[in-house]
């Protein structure tokens, strides 16, 4: 087979057939290209293939690999747009605050979907300050749940979630608050201090005043 489709570039063809597996693609006169069905979306789970596509859909899609013997190409859908896992650490930084819907819960923890097909997990120990036994009792599926991110992995498409480090941030968000406020009640400014002086000063001479009057 010609190397016509170099790996990297894009090809365009019609979906022959589809199978558990994946759906396969006819780009030129005896050649064919297989999608395999994890390159076919970069987040969403596709449990078959028609999920995405059906025969008789015309497509396009870049090569992965060449089969030259079997004049086959590996082709990938998911490629033809960037991974939004590439960008997924400054998006969700640790310390940062989420919101999402519950889409699962387990006996270890809570998976909350962030995004279209992006989750992240609370560890059943980050779900409350208290001790959790069965997060079943705490959390239902569509449930909104607000937390905070703790660590990010890419590669292995991972986000960790905490309940339990948003309260104690938003505790000492309150305290710093407070302590600020405090701080801020108690400490006098010149002008607090000229105005005080000139108010004791009245009230001095009024009380002269008083004496004065009082001796006459």
């Amino acid at each position: 087979m010609p190397i016509e489709h170099p790996v990297g570039t894009t090809v365009r063809g019609k979906v022959t057939s589809l199978t558990d597996f994946g759906a396969f693609v006819n780009v030129a006169e005896g050649i064919d290209g297989l999608i395999h069905i994890s390159d076919m979306h970069w987040t969403k789970k596709v449990r078959h293939p028609s999920e995405v596509l059906k025969k008789g859909d015309e497509v396009e899609a870049v090569v992965l690999n060449i089969d030259v013997q079997g004049e086959r190409l590996s082709l990938g859908l998911k490629q033809l747009a960037s991974d939004p896992w590439a960008d997924m650490e400054s998006r969700y930084p640790p310390g940062s605050r989420v919101r999402g819907k519950v889409t699962n819960v387990t006996d270890f923890g809570v998976f909350v979907e962030l995004d279209e097909g992006v989750e992240g997990m609370i560890h059943v120990s980050q779900l409350s300050r208290e001790r959790v036994d069965s997060p079943a009792d705490h959390y239902q599926p569509g449930q909104e749940v607000e937390a905070e991110v703790l660590q990010v992995d890419s590669k292995a498409r991972r986000i960790a979630l905490s309940v339990r480090s948003l309260l104690d941030s938003q505790d000492q968000e309150e305290m710093k608050r407070y302590m600020s406020q405090s701080s801020g009640s108690s400490r006098l400014t010149l002008g607090d201090l000229i105005n005080r002086e000139l108010v004791r000063g009245k009230s001095g001479k009024s009380k002269e005043g008083e004496s004065e009057d009082e001796g006459e």
